[in-house]
């Protein structure tokens, strides 16, 4: 078990060492200047940036004081935001994205699960049918999309009700009102794609023999469905929680965006306009790190639960094959 976690771990530093260094290189390789917005174009000034900014150094000098400072969990001070650095924006903003993300991802595992099971109980009949219409068409249009559905339904309620119901954006510490219409818009991708998984899974194990044995036995429908088959089901839905927790907290920026919530992504999408290199990067690995450690702790705790996972590879080598 240990050499099996040992590999799982080898292998996110790795992806997280190429994370940082693609990132690095591509933001360099960017068109623009990170100084351009800068008011005073002294040549003098504009040399004092540079080295506070260790812009005046050599590209592969800049890459080893970034991946050295990484190592110590320092991302530099922001290009745009004067004497603020990246870990205070990560810390300070982060919070929101993950309180929206969580919301989220109830709303997702829940919906996903139930309507997966649904369609699959029902197939071939309207549930099915609806259901795959609705799964195809929270997958094919963005997100953006129905962000702004959203907030045009949110003031035809308003306007219906005479009050403010829902407010059409913004962001209160701890509100619930808040944080209702957002976490619904950025979880239905992962909803629908939970959906399929959950009837694929679903229908694969109502075919099973043991279920046919528990029918046989003449044990009730209802005992069959919880007992049986759901808990079965749903075991494909808890390998993929992992990356969709990191994807739902990571992946909000347009929606933050579009209802102006202060979150981390919107920095980073303010970083990305703005050419904002030091925000960019330790956002960037920032959201690799947090997605690669959960992708990791998912790969941990799926080899504890079933032994296949992790004995594979040791009957691989006894067989000669590749690992």
């Amino acid at each position: 078990m240990m050499r099996f976690i040992a590999g799982r771990v080898l292998y996110g530093v790795f992806t997280l060492w190429f994370l940082a260094t693609a990132t690095f290189f591509a933001m360099h390789a960017v068109p623009g200047d990170p100084l351009a917005s800068e008011k005073a174009v002294s040549p003098e000034i504009r040399r004092n940036l540079e080295a506070r900014y260790g812009l005046d150094k050599p590209l592969l000098t800049q890459y080893g004081i970034f991946i050295g400072n990484m190592l110590q969990g320092d991302f530099g001070i922001s290009f745009t935001q004067k004497n603020r650095s990246v870990n205070d924006i990560i810390r300070e903003h982060f919070p929101i994205s993950a309180q929206l993300g969580v919301l989220a991802l109830l709303w997702a595992t829940f919906g996903g699960v139930v309507f997966g099971a649904v369609t699959a109980y029902y197939r071939n009949r309207w549930p099915d049918y609806v259901s795959v219409v609705a799964v195809i068409i929270c997958i094919s249009v963005p997100g953006f999309v129905f962000a702004a559905l959203a907030q045009l339904a949110i003031i035809g309620l308003n306007e219906a009700v005479g009050k403010d119901v829902l407010p059409v954006a913004g962001w209160e510490a701890g509100s619930f009102r808040h944080m209702l219409v957002p976490s619904l818009v950025l979880g239905l991708g992962t909803l629908a794609y939970l959906t399929r998984l959950m009837r694929s899974s679903m229908l694969e194990i109502m075919d099973a023999d043991f279920v046919r044995t528990a029918k046989a036995k003449g044990l009730a429908t209802t005992r069959i469905f919880w007992q049986h088959q759901l808990r079965n089901a749903i075991l494909p839905v808890v390998t993929v929680l992992g990356p969709a927790i990191a994807g739902i907290t990571t992946g909000g920026f347009v929606v933050e965006q579009v209802f102006a919530i202060p979150g981390l992504g919107r920095y980073f999408v303010q970083a990305v306009q703005q050419l904002d290199y030091t925000v960019i990067m330790g956002t960037t690995v920032f959201y690799g790190a947090f997605l690669i450690f959960l992708v990791m702790l998912v790969d941990i705790l799926y080899g504890l639960i079933d032994p296949r996972i992790r004995l594979a590879p040791e009957k691989l080598r006894q067989k000669g094959g590749p690992v």
